[in-house]
């Protein structure tokens, strides 16, 4: 077998292959006598087909099915050969593959980069310092009493917040226009589903009241035919319902998986819940800064496209399911998430994967298997059975490697805290939860 190597550009590689006819051709001579055995053809006994014959009717059809596993093969091997890493699947280009000559191809594919690791030292880290106070279990008991609560009729004026029932009717010049009527709609004041004005117009009506807003639709309204359009809305307000928080109660504790224990567990179990939230936040705020200048200290460094091409692939795929969709062959997913939604963000995974596991090479880490089980029981607390999801992960290989992959990831991170200055930033618990989330829009 002949190989050549060319560098075209960057990180990208072309073989060019020569493979010996005699490979192909007897790997399909040996294929055809094998078929002979068992192939039943007017004229002839079984087993007793002609090699001529066989060629006639199959040899065409052997010969493409061998030449592609002598290709796949071959460039294996070529590869191996040439100390090669390719990062995605090669381009195969055929330049010759008449039968009884030598076949030749080429193979165009992008190469694994060579990572000289530069210092990642000398850099800061905000680490936000807070608490859980009492007020703050106070609001999230709030947020569970109004998850838990129902909707009473309201004896009183509405207000925002309030959720009234109304029957409306939209004019524009005195015409009724499409889509601006509705009978018995359920409205939250202050939702903003309607258009400015609507909602705001309604607060301070009681029931049976009824009201004309003069209103305007917005110039980017989605409606061109409505957009900018002076409108008037004649409102009947048919019930005002008002959220009546749930009782602190055994039906909300249980809710919330507090079967005993009364309101004092509840309280601490919520706060247990609340410390871990936070806790997980500002470890994750920390490693977030540790990694971004992991790749800030190698903003040079060449990435194969093919792997930022894969990764995006993944993450429209992961939007798309995320948001309720089913795989669909008719269905052009490029077309609806394009490719510019995800480009900047699979760089950035696919360079700091890279990076990170030259890095593990080179500080020689091992997951630690005290800290993959303190991982697992913290998950597990989480659940009303956390033995029962503590032997789940240690039964399931692909989890428990998850975890394994975290687990390093996070002790590479203190290993690289080690040359980090550390600035600590006093805030409160809702402070510090936001510096976690990631910056919308």
């Amino acid at each position: 077998m002949r190989v050549s190597v060319e560098t075209t550009s960057g990180l990208e590689r072309r073989l060019t292959i020569g493979v010996p006819a005699e490979r192909v051709d007897s790997a399909v001579d040996k294929r055809l006598r094998e078929a002979a055995r068992n192939v039943r053809m007017p004229g002839f006994r079984p087993g007793k087909v002609p090699m001529k014959v066989m060629q006639q009717r199959y040899g065409a059809g052997v010969r493409q099915e061998v030449l592609g596993e002598v290709v796949s093969q071959t460039f294996q091997e070529a590869v191996q050969s040439e100390q090669l890493r390719p990062a995605g699947q090669p381009r195969i280009e055929p330049r010759n593959i008449e039968p009884g000559k030598d076949v030749e191809y080429t193979a165009t594919f992008e190469i694994f980069p060579t990572i000289a690791l530069n210092d990642v030292t000398d850099f800061t880290v905000t680490k936000p310092v807070a608490e859980v106070s009492d007020a703050d279990v106070d609001d999230i008991i709030a947020v569970f009493r109004k998850q838990q609560g129902q909707q009473v009729t309201a004896e009183r004026p509405a207000e925002q917040g309030d959720t009234v029932i109304i029957d409306f009717v939209g004019t524009r010049d005195s015409e009724a226009f499409e889509g601006g009527s509705g009978d018995d709609v359920s409205l939250e004041l202050g939702s903003g589903r309607m258009i400015p004005g609507f909602e705001d117009g309604i607060v301070g009506m009681n029931a049976g009241d009824e009201k004309t807003l003069d209103l305007t639709f917005p110039d980017d309204y989605a409606k061109e035919e409505l957009q900018g359009a002076a409108v008037q809305f004649a409102i009947t307000v048919k019930e005002v319902k008002t959220l009546e928080l749930a009782p602190l109660d055994a039906t909300l504790f249980a809710a919330y998986g507090v079967e005993e224990g009364g309101e004092d567990t509840f309280r601490a179990e919520v706060r247990k819940n609340m410390e871990r939230e936070l806790r997980n936040a500002v470890q994750n705020h920390v490693k977030q800064q540790v990694l971004d200048a992991v790749i800030e200290a190698h903003a040079d460094l060449d990435i194969p496209s093919a792997l930022v091409a894969q990764e995006v692939d993944a993450m429209r795929g992961q939007m798309f399911q995320q948001f309720g969709g089913t795989p669909n062959k008719d269905l052009d997913l490029k077309s609806l998430l394009p490719d510019d939604m995800f480009k900047e963000q699979a760089d950035k995974r696919v360079k700091l994967g890279l990076l990170l596991s030259e890095m593990l090479g080179k500080f020689d880490l091992k997951a630690d298997p005290a800290k993959i089980r303190e991982t697992i029981e913290d998950i597990a607390s989480t659940y009303q059975e956390p033995e029962e999801v503590i032997n789940w992960y240690y039964s399931e290989n692909e989890q428990l490697a998850q975890v394994e992959s975290r687990v390093l990831e996070d002790q590479l991170v203190d290993k690289l805290l080690e040359s980090a200055k550390i600035e600590e930033q006093a805030c409160s618990y809702q402070e510090a939860l936001a510096t976690a989330r990631p910056p919308q829009g």
